[in-house]
C-alpha cells in the first residue's frame, strides 16, 4: 500500500513548522488539523476535538503531575540538596580520590541522584545550570565544559525512574510501571558512569581541580549518607510499593507528594507551606501542562498517523527489509536519534513508539528492552545538534555560545552513543532488574 502524497503533508508541515519557529505542541496540532480540515473529506473534523479531550481520560495520567509535584517539594524541601551533599562526600571518598574534576563528577552523580526528583531532562538541566555551572567557573572550570556535562549528565535522568519518559511509555504501550521503573536502573548507572569516566580522562589532561582539598573520613561519608537517606530511598521506595501492590502508580505519585511534604517539613524542616505552597503549585502546574499538552498533541498526531494506516505500513516495509531484531533495533537506533535531534524527547516518543513497538512485539523484542532503548536514543539526541532541546536550555540559561558547547560536547556524546550499543545487544542489562523483582515476564 502507498501513500499519496497530500496524505504525508501533515508530516511535512510539522516539520516546516517547527523550523520556523512555532513550539512543538502546536505543530502537531495544526498539522492534524490541517489534514482533517483541508485533506481529508471522508471524516467529520469535529470529532478530532473529541479525541483531544478524550486523550486526556486517563487515570494513569495523573503519575504525571503528582511526581513533578514530588520533584518540586523535594527542592523546597532541601532533600535535593542533602542529596548535592552526599554525591560530593561520594565523589570525593569512592570515585575520584586523588583524580581532577571533582565538582564535574558531582554534576554527573547529582543528575542521577534527581532521577528521582526532577525525572525530567530538561529540568534536571535548568536546574544546575544556575546552581552548578557558576560554581564550576568559579573553581576554574570553562564555562563551555561546565555546559556540556551538564547538559549530558542530564540525558540519564529521565532514564532513572521514576522519570517522567518512562511513565509516558507506559501510558503508550500498556506496560507495568513498576517493571518499567525497574528497567531504568541500569542503564541510567551505566550513562552515568560512561561520563564520570570520560569527564576524569578530560580533567586529568586540562588538570581540573578536585571538589574538596580534604577527602572525607569513612566516618563522615557513612553520616552524610545516612543524612541524605530519606531522598535516596525514594525511588526505589516508590518501585516497592507498587511491587507490592501497596498502591498504583497514580497512588504512588501521591503518596511520593506527601512523602516528600513530610520529610521536607518534619525531618530537614525546611519546607514553610506559606512560603513554598504558592511556588510549588506555579511549578506543578507549569511542568504538567507541558508535559501533558505535548502527550495529547502528539496523541492526536497519532490519530491522523492510524487513520492513514501509517504504522502499518512502516511495520510492513520494515519487515519487508529484515527479520532480524538487532538489525531492526540498529534502525530504530538511526531514526530515534534524528527524531532526538529535532522534537522534545516527549513528543519524539509519543510519535515514534506506536510505529515502532508493534514492529518490535512481532520480532520477539521485549517491551522493556524497545522502551530504554528508544529513551536513551532520543535523550543523546536532546543533547545533540542542530535542535537538541537540553543543548538549547543549557547555553541559554549559561549564555555559552552553541560553538563553544558542541566542542566540549562530542565526548558526552560518544561515551553514551557506546553505552547504548551495549544497550541494544544486551537486553539481559535492561531485564535483569525487572526479573529479579516481579519474576521473569
Amino acid at each position: 500500500m502507498t501513500l499519496s502524497f497530500a496524505a504525508i503533508t501533515p508530516i511535512l508541515l510539522v516539520f516546516i513548522l517547527y523550523f520556523l519557529g512555532l513550539p512543538i505542541v502546536y505543530s502537531l496540532f495544526g498539522a492534524t488539523f490541517y489534514f482533517f480540515f483541508f485533506v481529508d473529506s471522508t471524516s467529520e473534523a469535529w470529532l478530532i476535538l473529541q479525541k483531544v479531550m478524550n486523550s486526556t481520560q486517563s487515570f494513569s495520567m495523573l503519575a504525571i503531575p503528582f511526581f513533578i509535584m514530588s520533584g518540586s517539594v523535594m527542592n523546597y524541601g532541601g532533600i535535593s540538596d542533602k542529596m548535592m551533599d552526599f554525591a560530593e562526600c561520594l565523589t570525593c571518598e569512592c570515585v575520584t580520590g586523588h583524580m581532577k574534576g571533582g565538582l564535574a563528577q558531582v554534576n554527573v552523580l547529582l543528575s542521577m541522584l534527581m532521577g528521582g526528583c526532577s525525572g525530567s531532562a530538561n529540568a534536571d538541566c535548568a536546574m544546575q545550570s544556575k546552581m552548578l555551572v557558576p560554581e564550576m567557573e568559579k573553581r576554574g572550570y570553562s564555562k563551555a565544559f561546565s555546559a556540556a556535562i551538564t547538559a549530558a549528565s542530564s540525558a540519564a535522568t529521565p532514564v532513572i525512574p521514576p522519570g517522567v519518559n518512562l511513565i509516558v511509555f507506559c501510558l503508550i504501550a500498556q506496560a507495568s510501571l513498576g517493571r518499567v521503573f525497574a528497567a531504568g536502573y541500569v542503564p541510567g548507572i551505566m550513562m552515568a558512569v560512561s561520563m564520570m569516566i570520560t569527564v576524569a580522562i578530560i580533567a586529568k589532561k586540562r588538570n581540573y581541580p578536585t571538589s574538596r582539598d580534604k577527602f572525607p573520613r569513612p566516618m563522615e561519608l557513612l553520616k552524610q549518607a545516612i543524612t541524605s537517606f530519606w531522598g535516596l530511598f525514594f525511588p526505589l521506595g516508590i518501585i516497592l510499593g507498587i511491587r507490592f501492590g501497596m498502591f498504583t502508580p497514580s497512588e504512588g505519585g501521591a503518596f511520593a507528594v506527601l512523602y516528600c511534604f513530610v520529610i521536607g517539613k518534619f525531618v530537614y524542616k525546611k519546607l514553610s507551606l506559606k512560603e513554598h505552597l504558592i511556588p510549588i503549585l506555579l511549578d506543578s502546574i507549569s511542568g504538567t501542562s507541558s508535559v501533558v499538552l505535548i502527550m495529547v498533541a502528539a496523541n492526536t498526531f497519532g490519530n491522523y498517523m492510524s487513520w492513514i494506516n501509517l504504522p502499518k505500513i512502516v511495520a510492513s516495509a520494515i519487515l519487508g527489509f529484515t527479520a532480524n531484531k538487532y538489525v531492526f533495533l540498529m534502525l530504530c537506533n538511526v531514526v530515534l536519534l534524528v527524531m532526538g535531534m529535532f522534537l522534545e524527547g516527549g513528543a519524539a516518543l509519543m510519535i515514534i513508539t506506536p510505529l515502532l513497538l508493534p514492529v518490535a512485539r512481532t520480532l520477539g523484542i521485549n517491551d522493556y528492552h524497545f522502551g530504554l532503548v528508544a529513551i536513551v536514543n532520543i535523550m543523546i539526541g536532546g543533547i545533540t545538534p542542530p535542535f537538541g532541546s537540553m543543548m538549547f536550555t543549557t547555553c541559554g540559561i549559561t549564555k555559552c555560545p552553541i560553538s563553544d558547547f558542541l566542542k566540549e560536547v562530542w565526548p558526552f556524546i560518544l561515551s553514551l552513543f557506546i553505552v547504548l550499543m551495549i544497550l541494544t545487544f544486551c537486553p539481559v542489562l535492561i531485564t535483569c532488574v525487572p526479573d529479579l523483582i516481579y519474576g521473569a515476564a
